[in-house]
């Protein structure tokens, strides 16, 4: 897909394109790395749109590469998350501004390749050891063909599940499908009167029931929406079902989120999808002092008998208006290695996307092991321009249909129908 594009926005991508044939010293212009790696030079500047609390890992990770290529530079400079897209999107197009290199979200990735702001990085040393990357990640990295982004890190969502409540309910093991689920959590709440489960009312946390049953948001291939399709309406019904029954609390009509995980925590309800960068804040909460008590297991599965888990994350990306393209190649090439990934594993507790990172080191750590046997399962979702807006249309009209304000037929025809007229109108509604 391919939605209009400002004159100013054709005027800036012409402006790059100028720029990155006349070429430089340090192999700007579309330069495939193949100059000699100690003879690199010149300056990067990456925007990381990590934590606070991450950066401390990532400045040692600059050092150790700058000790690796000195006579290469790395100016590592804090943007944060909310902000960067836009950031990004304003400085581009005049090619002042921009970074070299920039951590990008998955989400964002086809949008900028689409304005033709980021580098194809096929055939060039960022993309060293391509084979060991994890399909899901690496699926979130291309567009149209073209490899845009290498996988920083990834994550998914998962089962996490609260071990005494099951033990109290005299459950040996976690449900493996919906239809496990339904019955768990209302054998949760018929034995200790604690809810089963808490739903998040945003779409993102509703694409599992969809999976389940073999539906999708969009069928990218030929331009339909799908998110209306039959077997889409029959997983929302599922969790429409869960809230109907009581066995789940009503998601809140804001902060869902927020409070899907207070209740967790407090030991309100029993269950939760949710993803790796939660469970540090469970354990903040009271009913996971004891660390053991967190379960975790896989999304289950819907009727289908296959279970899937949106992917998320983030991929290094490289301007293509860049004048250090070599450069940025070599430093995106040593933050995905697999000892940098199995370093930012252990001292931040990041997902690698690479295979090879998951050692038993970090196989020890119980979340990042169930998360990577959770992404096996995990699934990309529609890599195309505006993706998140999807998602902001998508919240408005799940949380309807889970508070019962309408069908999920109907919500979800209304969606098909707004994101066909305000978003994605290249793109038909499946029949």
């Amino acid at each position: 897909m391919r939605r209009g594009i400002s004159v100013a926005a054709v005027v800036g991508v012409l402006a790059l394109t100028a720029t990155a044939c006349g070429g430089d010293s340090d192999g700007g212009g579309d330069s495939n790395g193949s100059k000699d790696p100690g003879k690199v030079s010149g300056t990067v500047t990456w925007w990381d749109t990590s934590n606070e609390a991450e950066g401390p890992a990532y400045e040692k990770l600059v050092k150790d590469f700058e000790a690796k290529y000195p006579k290469i530079s790395v100016k590592r400079v804090p943007v944060s998350f909310d902000a960067a897209e836009q950031k990004f999107k304003t400085a581009a197009p005049s090619g002042k501004g921009a970074p070299d290199v920039m951590r990008t979200d998955v989400g964002w990735t086809a949008g900028f390749a689409n304005l033709g702001y980021l580098q194809p990085l096929d055939g060039t040393p960022a993309l060293d050891g391509k084979e060991d990357f994890l399909p899901g990640p690496m699926s979130s990295a291309k567009y149209k063909g073209e490899t845009v982004g290498v996988p920083q890190v990834t994550d998914t969502l998962g089962l996490i599940y609260n071990k005494k409540l099951f033990k109290e309910a005299g459950i040996k093991n976690p449900p493996a499908t919906w239809e496990e689920f339904i019955k768990t959590a209302k054998t949760i709440k018929a034995r200790t009167g604690v809810a089963g489960t808490q739903l998040n009312p945003e779409g993102y946390f509703s694409l599992p029931f969809v999976y389940g049953e073999g539906g999708d948001m969009l069928d990218v291939k030929d331009k339909k929406i799908t998110v209306n399709s039959p077997e889409a309406v029959k997983g929302i019904e599922t969790a429409v079902e869960l809230v109907k029954s009581g066995v789940s609390l009503k998601p809140a009509t804001t902060d869902g989120y927020v409070n899907m995980q207070t209740s967790f925590k407090d030991g309100k309800v029993a269950m939760v999808v949710n993803g790796p960068w939660s469970t540090a804040d469970d354990y903040t909460g009271k009913s996971f002092k004891d660390k053991a008590n967190l379960g975790i297991a896989p999304i289950p599965a819907g009727s289908t008998g296959k279970a899937a888990a949106p992917i998320g994350g983030h991929n290094y990306t490289v301007y293509r208006g860049s004048k250090n393209k070599d450069a940025s190649y070599l430093f995106v090439k040593f933050m995905t290695s697999a000892k940098s990934q199995q370093y930012t594993a252990t001292e931040i507790d990041t997902l690698p996307t690479r295979k090879s990172a998951y050692t038993k080191q970090v196989l020890s750590d119980p979340v990042k092991n169930s998360f990577y046997t959770a992404l096996g399962q995990s699934k990309s979702r529609p890599m195309i321009p505006g993706v998140g807006d999807l998602f902001v249309a998508f919240d408005q009209h799940y949380v309807k249909i889970l508070r019962g304000q309408v069908t999920p037929k109907a919500g979800l025809d209304a969606l098909a129908e707004e994101w066909q007229t305000k978003l994605i109108k290249d793109y038909e509604i499946a029949k």
